[in-house]
């Protein structure tokens, strides 16, 4: 007699409750790799748009200091004037030429600080002999200007704590002494000194949250053709 030998088989699988966990934990993974991802590009966003924005204000005040020192230069006065010189604005006038007139291309230049519905900007009006108007730099939010007759040492602000603070404080000349401002026409000593700011993003506390970024750069000008006192 033949006997037939009935093998059982077992196959090993996933239950579905099995398969429910390991998607769910998939599925977190996933979730936290976006979170960090999304957060990282958040980072890299924010550092582009700071290196941009100095490196415009910086571009912008190199401009003006080169303009700003060559002031007075063939004339008999220190090239700024008075009447159209302040706190976030300067004129200058130079002989370039030495034609006797401050009427060539480049010889009657003004920088303004704009605050519109546009944003805030500084822009280059060349005054002469047509006036041309342009945009040296669009990611500037404070532009200050402070004269002195002496070279003068000071301290920087911080712009962290508020915009305002944006500016110089503890003005002292060579002798240690308190240095006070005077006129734009009598100054022999500019100081520039720009802010750029950039507003926080995401909420605190969340992943890629980034707080509220200032910078300030500041450049000392001495004026060439005043006979800059030093003492």
């Amino acid at each position: 007699m033949n006997k037939a030998n009935n093998k059982t088989s077992t196959q090993a699988g996933f239950s579905l409750i099995e398969i429910l966990i390991a998607l769910t934990i998939t599925l977190a993974m996933m979730a936290i790799a976006s979170t960090l991802l999304a957060a990282s590009f958040k980072i890299r966003n924010r550092e582009n748009q700071r290196s941009s924005a100095i490196a415009d204000a910086q571009r912008a005040l190199n401009l003006m200091s080169r303009e700003v020192a060559n002031a007075g230069y063939g004339l008999s006065t220190n090239g700024l004037v008075t009447g159209d010189s302040g706190l976030s604005q300067i004129r200058v006038r130079s002989d370039l030429d030495l034609s006797g007139a401050t009427n060539g291309n480049g010889e009657d230049i003004k920088y303004i600080l704009v605050n519109d519905a546009n944003g805030t900007f500084i822009v280059r009006l060349n005054l002469q002999p047509n006036q041309t108007t342009g945009l040296i730099a669009n990611r500037i939010d404070g532009l200050k200007i402070r004269y002195y007759d002496k070279a003068v040492t000071y301290t920087i602000g911080d712009c962290k704590t508020a915009v305002a603070n944006c500016d110089i404080t503890n003005v002292r000349n060579a002798a240690g002494t308190t240095e006070a401002e005077v006129t734009p026409d009598r100054a022999k000593n500019v100081v520039l000194i720009l802010s750029v700011t950039l507003p926080a993003v995401g909420t605190a506390g969340s992943e890629g949250y980034q707080p509220p970024s200032a910078t300030q750069l500041v450049s000392n000008v001495s004026l060439r053709n005043s006979n800059l006192d030093t003492q």
